[in-house]
């Protein structure tokens, strides 16, 4: 069991060491988690979208809203961009919304145990190895998105989210966490697509 050990802390020290795709994907996950909190931060606290009852009325059941009044606050920037204030229950684009702290804790279990396993992947480890630049690429999005979210939801109960691109049709209000994660998953989908293109046959 110890030598198991010693192995593993050797090859993930040898891989933080070593230029490659796992420090390209730990990079980008720290890169993400540090550009999503202070985005949030700034929102918070710069811009104070979130005034005192904001938080309590958008976590409120429809009943509990009728008698609350609506704090939270909106910046028009453009025609197709604006600031809006929205704490999200659920999980990106607000889907899969928890109204209950079991919910949420579930939530929170269920981000750090996808990111636990592409961490893994990109150390060598488990079923989500990864083996290409372009798979380290989307699974350093995804980590440093889900866990951008997690900070959110463990101090708060609920996640920042503040771009409204509704002038455009689009209905979802979503933070840059969001978007990180949602691009992993479409570089994934391309990485799939890529790999699978035959190979063209080398002369020998």
């Amino acid at each position: 069991m110890a030598d198991r050990l010693k192995a593993v802390l050797e090859t993930v020290r040898s891989r933080l060491v070593q230029p490659g795709a796992t420090r390209i994907g730990l990079a980008l996950a720290v890169g993400i988690i540090l550009l999503d909190q202070l985005s949030k931060w700034w929102v918070l606290n710069t811009l104070r979208l979130s005034p005192e009852g904001c938080l309590d009325f958008q976590l409120a059941g429809e009943m509990e809203r009728a008698v609350m009044p609506n704090t939270c606050r909106h910046i028009e920037i453009s025609g197709v961009f604006d600031l809006t204030m929205v704490w999200n229950k659920g999980v990106s684009f607000g889907f899969l919304g928890a109204d209950t702290l079991i919910g949420r804790v579930l939530l929170v279990a269920f981000s750090l145990v996808v990111a636990g396993f592409l961490a893994a992947g990109l150390f060598g480890y488990g079923p989500l190895k990864t083996e290409r630049k372009l798979q380290a690429l989307a699974f350093g999005m995804i980590i440093g998105g889900a866990i951008g979210n997690v900070v959110d939801r463990i101090l708060f109960g609920a996640v920042v989210d503040f771009l409204n691109f509704s002038g455009l049709m689009f209905p979802w209000v979503f933070n840059i966490a969001d978007v990180a994660i949602n691009v992993g998953v479409g570089l994934i989908i391309l990485d799939m697509l890529l790999d699978m293109k035959p190979k063209a046959p080398t002369n020998s």
